[in-house]
């Protein structure tokens, strides 16, 4: 009988245990400063980000030049991202854009370009 009560309060215990805690965020967001550009920009990073693992959504804002990413903290990182953005051709938070890669970005779309819009 005691172990049964025993097992029973432990089991209630365990139980408001796990109900009080609070389960680890399953996305992330993130902020990122680049050199984009044009709308060029905006389409290349919003559908060439999002087949990097563990990132889920990119949205640009061209006028301040801003990258916003939400993405998986398990399977990414911060610095991951930034160097996906890299990787692209453009600049993140001051971390200058791959060289081959910014080569390859059409020229309205390279960092020492005119301001534009498309």
């Amino acid at each position: 009988m005691k172990t049964t009560l025993f097992t029973l309060l432990f089991a209630c215990a365990a139980l408001m245990l796990a109900a009080q805690t609070q389960p680890a965020a399953k996305t992330a967001t993130i902020k990122i400063a680049t050199s984009a550009k044009c709308g060029m920009c905006k389409k290349t990073m919003e559908t060439s980000l999002p087949r990097y693992e563990g990132i889920t959504t990119v949205s640009l804002d061209v006028p301040t030049k801003v990258l916003t990413v939400t993405y998986n903290p398990k399977s990414t990182t911060p610095e991951k991202i930034r160097k996906a953005v890299n990787k692209t051709g453009y600049d993140a938070d001051g971390q200058p854009a791959d060289p081959k890669a910014r080569d390859r970005r059409k020229p309205c779309c390279r960092k020492d370009a005119a301001e534009h819009r498309d």
